[in-house]
């Protein structure tokens, strides 16, 4: 597919006065986008275009801005387009506008996207994401660039905007060169803002000042924000181009895969994009990586073929380049390769630079792998907790949704639902308090022993009787025990639970548990107890909504306490609600979901619903919820008696 078509308007924003210019207007820029991945690489050449024709026109606003901004701006369009685009799937409507700097504020620009959904949260939840250029790095790249961002929703519309201070952050005033002056003499040089491709100049000898230590700063923050080593790497070039260099490109080694392994090149990066295509197949040919007596120093590199924007006059078409390896915790995670066209080195000011960027790269590379290590553990574990498929009830609808926390720790949400003999079938959702190792525990003992309890024929109220019974007998604790000893040795702490006099921690269960039976007229009899859990609510064909059991108190505090029952009926069209305080207790500020039975007027209106879209209304409430996504494990399940 070649280049989108944009149609740019620059238009005037009347009655509003810029200091100095009588009544000249602010300009705008404003583009439509269709809603396809090359939207953000679109959004990136209006900017840019946007930006050269004020420079062009003389605006005194402009004059504010430089390199940095222009990153920026580039940076951020980019991330919220790419946003819109997988999260709402619809046009796309990018708006700039320059703000003046008159009175103490500095000048700005704004940038507004804006899409067609704005029942689709602005999400930040990604936690597999192959390819940056296609889902983007996130929110939090975005929050540490602008000055200030919000989202404003207006019917049919959401929009996102950012606004860039046209300060220099980075301590490197942007001053025009003067005729014949040298680079790093005299007045710092300034990047104007050009077309892709275009010349840049830099102030090498301002990285040794404040300027670096800035710019390391903040790369500091943003490296670590990411929890993908894909993001570090797109987030790093990004970051060195153009700012240090015209083009870099990044090689991670394949954890595991041995000394063999060939390095994978996870980017590549180019100041004129165009060259990006024709760059990565010649560096792919030879993949990189450093002998280790190298050590961490610079390792100059041949010149590659396809490197070069556009040969000027009196020039080679070829330049500088260094390498890098990528090192945390003594081990080599990958290599880094920067370019300089037209020179024949790297400044020593701008080369310590990079070597110090370089070793912030690699202690993100390594959090990251222990993030994805974690995450892999805690979801293979996850799935070993939970069954592999429920059963089907005959004469019974059910529908289940289970969306576990987003933290990469083993949540304490469980359920089961699964046949027993004498013609019955157990339904089970279950909530251990907190999460990771002793919430693992708990959960794989506890479901076990549930199917044991009722195949074994004990009543509702017996089978939590004894449930109790087991969490609080020295098997459990002992079973704490080794994982608080497992978790101690792999340096990880524990949270939650109460910790007791022998330094254990207690782990409470609360837990929802019924059963059904089919009867030969149409109905279900269903008898169920809650054990400190969020009630189960039954939703009548004409819309009225009930709880359908009498609160108890939790699993594993109290030895000596009888659990009850309650039964009743489920005729054709009856609906039985189960959910965890995922559902009840998600946040919106000061407020949750379930203040003022905001659960039940939910499952009110689902009247007529089949199971499954009963179960699609509730999980909607609960995302909209809050502009957030939910960071609490969710579970739900929907029991629906056939009309």
């Amino acid at each position: 597919m070649g280049p989108i078509p944009l149609q740019r308007d620059i238009v005037q924003r009347p009655g509003i006065v810029v200091a100095g210019q009588g009544d000249d207007p602010w300009p705008v820029a404003r583009t439509s986008l269709p809603g396809i991945p090359q939207a953000s690489a679109a959004a990136r050449r209006f900017v840019r275009a946007a930006l050269a024709d004020w420079t062009g026109l003389g605006l005194p606003t402009t004059g504010e801005f430089g390199e940095r901004l222009t990153d920026d701006a580039l940076t951020v369009a980019s991330e919220l387009v790419t946003n819109a685009v997988v999260h709402a799937g619809t046009t796309v409507e990018l708006l700039l506008r320059l703000e003046d700097s008159a009175g103490p504020e500095p000048a700005a620009l704004v940038l507004e996207i804006t899409d067609h959904h704005p029942a689709r949260s602005v999400r930040d939840d990604r936690p597999e994401r192959p390819d940056p250029a296609e889902y983007g790095r996130g929110l939090q790249l975005v929050a540490t660039l602008a000055e200030s961002w919000g989202i404003t929703y207006r019917t049919g519309l959401k929009t996102v905007w950012a606004r860039l201070p046209g300060d220099d952050r980075y301590g490197l005033p942007d001053t025009p060169v003067p005729d014949g002056a040298a680079q790093g003499r005299g007045p710092r040089p300034r990047r104007i803002v050009t077309p892709e491709g275009g010349p840049v100049l830099r102030d090498d000898a301002g990285w040794a000042g404040r300027g670096g230590l800035s710019f390391l700063a903040e790369a500091s923050g943003l490296l670590a924000g990411q929890l993908d080593e894909d993001l570090v790497a797109a987030t790093a070039g990004r970051l060195l181009v153009p700012r240090i260099a015209d083009w870099c490109a990044i090689w991670l080694e394949s954890e595991g895969g041995g000394p063999a392994a060939a390095p994978r090149l996870a980017g590549v990066w180019h100041r004129d994009e165009a060259r990006t295509a024709l760059l990565r197949p010649a560096l792919e040919k030879e993949p990189l990586r450093l002998p280790g007596s190298v050590g961490t120093g610079p390792v100059p590199i041949p010149w590659p073929s396809g490197a070069t924007a556009e040969p000027t006059e009196g020039a080679d078409g070829t330049g500088a380049a260094l390498a890098h390896r990528i090192i945390s915790g003594g081990r080599t995670l990958g290599a880094v390769l920067v370019g300089r066209e037209g020179a024949d080195h790297i400044p020593d000011e701008a080369a310590a630079l990079l070597a110090d960027f370089v070793r912030r790269v690699g202690l993100a590379v390594g959090a990251a792998r222990a993030y994805t290590r974690q995450a892999t553990i805690s979801r293979i574990l996850q799935r070993g907790l939970l069954p592999s498929k429920v059963a089907e009830i005959p004469g019974v609808s059910s529908a289940l949704v289970y969306e576990p926390g987003d933290d990469g720790v083993v949540g304490g949400d469980f359920y089961d639902l699964f046949p027993c003999p004498g013609g019955r079938w157990c339904f089970v959702l279950g909530d251990v308090q907190g999460s990771g190792p002793e919430a693992a525990v708990v959960t794989g003992l506890a479901r076990p022993w549930l199917r044991l309890l009722s195949r074994e024929g004990f009543r509702v109220g017996e089978v939590l009787d004894r449930l109790n019974r087991l969490l609080l007998d020295d098997a459990m604790e002992a079973a704490e025990a080794a994982a608080l000893m497992v978790a101690a040795a792999g340096g990880q702490q524990i949270q939650g639970g109460e910790q007791n006099q022998d330094g254990t921690q207690s782990r409470f269960l609360s837990l929802l548990y019924g059963e059904l039976v089919p009867l030969p007229d149409g109905r279900v009899r269903c008898t169920v107890a809650s054990a400190g859990h969020p009630l189960p609510l039954l939703l009548r064909p004409d819309g009225s909504v009930r709880p359908a059991a009498e609160p108890q108190v939790l699993l594993g505090i109290v030895e000596d306490v009888a659990y009850g029952s309650q039964s009743f009926d489920l005729t054709p069209g009856d609906s039985l609600l189960c959910v965890t305080d995922g559902v009840t207790e998600r946040r919106s500020g000061r407020l949750m979901f379930d203040d003022g039975d905001g659960l039940a007027r939910v499952l009110s209106g689902c009247a007529g619903l089949p199971a499954a879209g009963i179960a699609g209304r509730i999980k909607q409430a609960v995302h909209t919820f809050a502009e957030r996504p939910p960071d609490d494990d969710l579970a739900l399940l929907v029991l629906q008696v056939d009309g």
